[in-house]
């Protein structure tokens, strides 16, 4: 029987022929759409296949001490070159910066912090980039504690010896790696729940904090465990409480802020990678699996904690939410501390 689309009669070759044509037709819709669903993960089986580069601030730092675990991880799990890349300047905001400026494909990583990634949002008015718009997160690296450490001379063995020494005296400096840092803005914070009146006296670097600390040019000082472990040991300094509401397992016989009566004190450190906005969710993803697996391995979380850090993953998601949380907290201690930039 010959059927045309009416239902009329035709020649049996020309309905062949049409049935043909309708063949085609769907077998291309079917292929195209097979391409679309099959590019997203086709790019991330490319990816890497040219050096990466993780851009950070200052070497010696525990960001950069991170930056060169990852990259040798990573680099030995894909083959690649993965490069570290330490650009300084204006409180870590020049890598941010080359980074939010970048190429969107996730060959140049930013190992982002509070400096360039919160405080910069208040300090610098005129912030060439947008660190909610212009990056997206990649993964949580690690966290960790800042500690408060006072010289020997300091008659204090706790906390609240010190406040009480402190508000006698009125007279105290403490130290910092730099305005708008960590130590910088956990020791403002430390001033407004205790009402302790000290002088803040930034330095260019951790580093040359902790070495005024020694000196007795400053009396306090907000520093990471690692960069002052060996003087915590020695007795060279004491260790009063760390900033946040839980003990941290590197140090466990130091108080918490909360055990210490610092209601409202609660000061993380922390090191998440990011990338330019932008880059493909495929790709995204699978920086995000390849360094979550590596953070789960046994020897690079001792790698970290004997840093005085904790190897802490997350998904790109809750780090941005992480970030914006985070600028909306500090935004208002730095304006009433007057925070300046250098």
């Amino acid at each position: 029987m010959e059927i045309d689309n009416e239902g009329d009669t035709l020649n049996p070759i020309f309905g062949a022929s049409k049935l043909l044509r309708c063949y085609v037709k769907h077998w291309q819709k079917f292929f195209l759409c097979m391409l679309i669903v099959l590019s997203g993960p086709i790019g991330a089986q490319e990816y890497p296949n040219r050096p990466v580069r993780i851009f950070g601030h200052g070497p010696g730092s525990t960001a950069d001490y991170l930056s060169r675990v990852i990259a040798q991880k990573l680099s030995e799990k894909w083959g690649q070159p993965v490069i570290v890349d330490n650009r300084a300047g204006a409180g870590g905001t020049v890598p941010a910066d080359i980074v939010a400026k970048g190429s969107a494909d996730g060959y140049s990583l930013l190992m982002g912090h509070a400096g360039p990634l919160v405080s910069a949002v208040v300090l610098y008015p005129n912030l060439p980039y947008d660190p909610v718009k212009d990056l997206v997160g990649v993964s949580m690296v690690a966290t960790g504690v800042t500690v408060m450490m006072v010289h020997p001379s300091i008659p204090a063995n706790t906390v609240a010896e010190f406040i009480q020494y402190a508000k006698k005296r009125n007279d105290l400096n403490f130290s910092s790696a730099g305005n708008g840092t960590i130590s910088h803005l956990t020791g403002e914070l430390f001033k407004q729940v205790t009402g302790v009146n000290m002088m803040h006296i930034p330095y260019k670097s951790a580093g040359a904090g902790l070495t005024a600390l020694l000196a007795n040019e400053t009396q306090v000082s907000f520093l990471s465990p690692v960069t002052a472990a060996a003087q915590l040991k020695t007795g060279k300094l004491k260790a009063l409480v760390v900033s946040t509401s839980d003990r941290f397992p590197g140090l466990p016989d130091v108080p918490s802020a909360s055990e210490a009566g610092l209601s409202g004190m609660d000061a993380k450190l922390w090191f998440g990678l990011f990338t330019a906005a932008k880059t493909p969710k495929a790709v995204i993803q699978k920086l995000n699996q390849d360094i979550t697996e590596i953070l789960r391995r046994p020897d690079v979380k001792e790698l970290f904690l004997k840093q005085g850090i904790q190897a802490s993953s997350s998904t790109s998601e809750s780090l941005e939410d992480f970030v914006k949380t985070e600028i909306k907290r500090w935004t208002p201690i730095i304006k009433n501390a007057n925070i300046q930039a250098d």
